[in-house]
């Protein structure tokens, strides 16, 4: 694993190289099989070089941490591994350039479920296995079994924490989902 994030900092692949401060490759133990997958990194992850450790982050930890879950449990990263200029939306390209990092994680993580944080995410992880989806709202609080690099696995899927921040209305079904995805038969695969 330490040979992928040092190739991710390392990455040219895409114009995003040249604005980032650090590139953030991922972290964790996936000790409960569960990895974690935002969009892209924010202005604090470019600073610090980690994932989720800005505004939706601590929303992350906080809501895993009143589920008794320790973010150290799980392996966190993101589709993209540098941040976009100005918090935008990653591009197709840029999606497509990273994706090979995400696949070879998810090929040494061995996750036995995929959380999908957000259409970027859902989009990119429903589509490695043969599902497509235009928005959320179509696959929230649901997962999907697939095999993605050779892992068998579950997709599943909520709303990225800072669609929660700027809709706090959606905090209950964030939670709820969380609860479902972390505490959901999870224990089979302790």
């Amino acid at each position: 694993m330490e040979a992928l994030h040092d190739a991710i900092r390392r990455c040219t692949k895409c114009p995003l190289h040249l604005h980032r401060r650090n590139a953030v490759p991922g972290e964790g133990r996936a000790r409960l099989g569960v990895m974690v997958v935002g969009e892209a990194p924010g202005a604090a992850e470019d600073a610090e070089g980690r994932p989720f450790v800005g505004a939706a982050g601590s929303l992350l930890t906080k809501t895993l941490a009143k589920l008794g879950v320790s973010r150290d449990d799980l392996y966190i990263t993101n589709v993209v591994k540098c941040r976009p200029p100005n918090n935008r939306t990653p591009t197709r390209e840029e999606v497509e350039a990273c994706l090979p990092y995400l696949l070879k994680q998810i090929e040494l993580v061995k996750p036995r479920r995929v959380l999908a944080l957000g259409l970027v995410s859902a989009k990119a992880l429903l589509g490695l296995i043969g599902r497509e989806v235009e928005k959320v709202g179509e696959v929230r609080g649901r997962c999907f079994p697939g095999r993605i690099s050779g892992v068998e696995l579950e997709v599943c899927v909520t709303y990225h924490p800072a669609a929660v921040l700027r809709n706090p209305n959606l905090r209950g079904r964030f939670e709820g989902d969380l609860a479902l995805f972390l505490g959901g038969g999870l224990e089979r695969y302790l």
